[in-house]
């Protein structure tokens, strides 16, 4: 007759750990309402947004007519806040370019003259 051993088990299989890292984000190079740090970007903001727009989504790579289309600013920012990997959400770019289009639309052209 040959002996048999048993074996009890008193541990539960553990899960291995896995870790993600995740790239830093960053934040803007400039708050939302910093006119004083370019003032031109702040008067061209003001009294010319359209022309200003046009420039913003050229240094975006993206064609110059895409501000008259419903809504793109907003993909715009959120375009260049993925890019730079700038912290934010959709929300928060459709909360500043809704509320407060000009700051966000002189935010955006201090971010891409500072980044290009």
């Amino acid at each position: 007759m040959a002996y048999q051993s048993e074996v009890i088990v008193d541990a539960q299989p553990q899960a291995m750990g896995t870790s993600y890292t995740f790239s830093s984000q960053g934040s803007w190079n400039s708050d939302l309402c910093d006119c004083c740090s370019d003032m031109g970007i702040c008067l061209c903001g003001t009294f010319v947004p359209c022309i200003l727009a046009c420039r913003v989504s050229e240094q975006a790579n993206e064609c110059c007519c895409l501000p008259f289309l419903p809504g793109t600013l907003i993909a715009l920012r959120t375009g260049v806040r993925e890019k730079y990997h700038i912290e934010g959400s959709i929300l928060e770019d459709w909360m500043v370019m809704s509320c407060c289009p000009l700051c966000g639309l002189c935010q955006l052209a201090r971010e891409l003259n500072q980044r290009n």
